[in-house]
């Protein structure tokens, strides 16, 4: 019986392997089939595009040590907390002007756009923002070991960060090394990052209630992330319509 659905009270807690396999099956659902990310990797994409697609992927960005602020104030466990901790770090940077965040900002600029202009999030569209907003309330409002499930998006984002780097690099060669740099430094780190995350849930999810909870959180963050690029994709519709 598949995750997705509940499963008959009584019965067992899956094993090990069929959980891991559960959370996997998922994977099919995750934003890098995108028509938009399609486009982006065929080099397809115009300027305006680009640029409407990072300014509204930085509001993703700048709301994730939010959520993962919120797992840390929701769980009790100080050795997760320990774990999590280096995770706003990592996107906030240790000191200013570090960070993912602030390589992201910097991916902004190198296609075009002002850093005054994406932290005013003038050009945030409303779809992006409700889709973020729920995800952040979903990290404060439910239980920390859901709100970790729901981050495993990052065990099928490996392969897409390459993928991604080598298209545009060789589809949009304007665009400079240092803005490229946020997809340079997760790469290292992603793989790293979800098997641990995958490693924690698996430790975690002692019932059958608990992994159908995991799993239908990161069903929800699918949900999230196609949200996202489904708003960005109508108005790149538009931009292109334009005469």
């Amino acid at each position: 019986m598949s995750l997705l659905t509940a499963a008959p009270e009584g019965a067992p807690v899956l094993g090990d392997a069929e959980f891991r396999a559960a959370l996997y099956a998922l994977e099919p659902r995750y934003w890098d089939g995108h028509p938009f990310h399609t486009r982006l990797h065929a080099g397809l994409l115009g300027k305006d595009e680009l640029r409407l697609w990072a300014a509204n992927r930085w509001y993703y960005q700048r709301c994730i040590p939010q959520k993962d602020a919120a797992i840390l104030a929701n769980c009790p466990l100080p050795e997760v907390r320990r774990q999590w901790l280096p995770r706003i770090v990592y996107h906030d940077g240790a000191d200013a002007g570090a960070g993912g965040a602030e390589k992201w900002l910097r991916l902004a600029e190198a296609v075009g756009l002002s850093r005054a202009e994406v932290l005013s999030e003038e050009h945030v569209l409303p779809g992006v923002r409700f889709a973020v907003d729920a995800y952040v309330t979903f990290a404060r409002q439910r239980p920390w070991l859901e709100s970790v499930a729901s981050g495993l998006t990052e065990l099928f984002s490996p392969g897409l960060l390459r993928h991604r780097l080598g298209r545009m690099r060789e589809h949009y060669p304007w665009i400079s090394e240092e803005g490229l740099a946020y997809f340079t430094a997760r790469i290292d780190v992603v793989d790293a990052e979800g098997a641990a995350t995958l490693d924690l849930v698996v430790r975690h999810a002692t019932t059958r209630a608990d992994q159908e909870a995991c799993v239908a959180a990161l069903s929800f963050k699918c949900d999230v992330l196609q949200a996202v690029l489904d708003t960005v994709d109508h108005r790149a519709t538009s931009l292109r319509a334009r005469p």
